[in-house]
């Protein structure tokens, strides 16, 4: 029986992916507890969905903060209070700063709408349809002290269509980042990965062969 992880979860909106989180571990298919939801946006629609489940939360204001070193260190604080192994960044739109990186090395996951190294940083829907590329998806990686820089983890792809703007791509895209990142944090949570540099590699990955005609 795979143990639990301890995770927190770091949002400063409506909190999908962390809602795609919380439906997976309640069905069972994902080994990990939320230990903590932390938000700099005390509005966000992400901690009504954790007063349903019962999540403790805690809203830090980073406008309360004279720099991002202390407002990162009371979230460090914060964390390591709850004892959250594994950190998971759900739609936090703050830089985080080295000193997190440094009390969180390679222990914590983020979501990018494109599939990297394609299209780093924001706006990256509309970016896609613009370049007129035709498919595009989303990646888990290791965050690191870089945009959208760190080892990827798993990918999903979606086909762009003519027809496509910036938002029906990226809702297309939504539906395959819920499926993704509660299984990146399940990977996690079994112990099956593997950090090579920057490659990650999946211990027993299960994988499909097409047969050539």
């Amino acid at each position: 029986m795979v143990k639990k992880i301890s995770i927190g979860v770091l949002v400063s909106g409506s909190g999908s992916n962390l809602q795609s989180l919380i439906d997976h571990i309640d069905q069972g298919t994902l080994d990990a507890e939320i230990r903590l939801v932390l938000s700099n946006n005390p509005n966000a629609f992400a901690l009504e969905r954790c007063r349903k489940h019962g999540i403790p939360t805690v809203v830090v204001d980073h406008r309360e903060f004279p720099s991002r070193e202390l407002f990162d260190c009371r979230m460090i604080e914060l964390l390591n209070s709850a004892g959250v192994e594994l950190v998971v960044m759900a739609g936090f739109m703050r830089i985080l700063s080295s000193e997190f990186f440094w009390a969180f090395p390679m222990r914590i996951m983020n979501i990018h709408p494109a599939l990297l190294p394609a299209f780093p940083g924001t706006h990256v829907q509309q970016k896609a349809v613009d370049y007129g590329v035709k498919f595009s998806g989303c990646t888990v990686h290791f965050a690191d002290e870089g945009v959208d820089t760190g080892p990827i983890i798993i990918q999903a792809v979606v086909p762009v269509y003519d027809e496509d703007d910036a938002d029906s791509l990226a809702a297309r895209i939504l539906k395959e980042e819920h499926k993704i990142y509660p299984q990146a944090v399940q990977y996690y949570a079994e112990g099956r990965i593997v950090i090579e540099g920057r490659r990650v590699r999946i211990r027993n990955i299960c994988r499909t062969t097409e047969k050539m005609s």
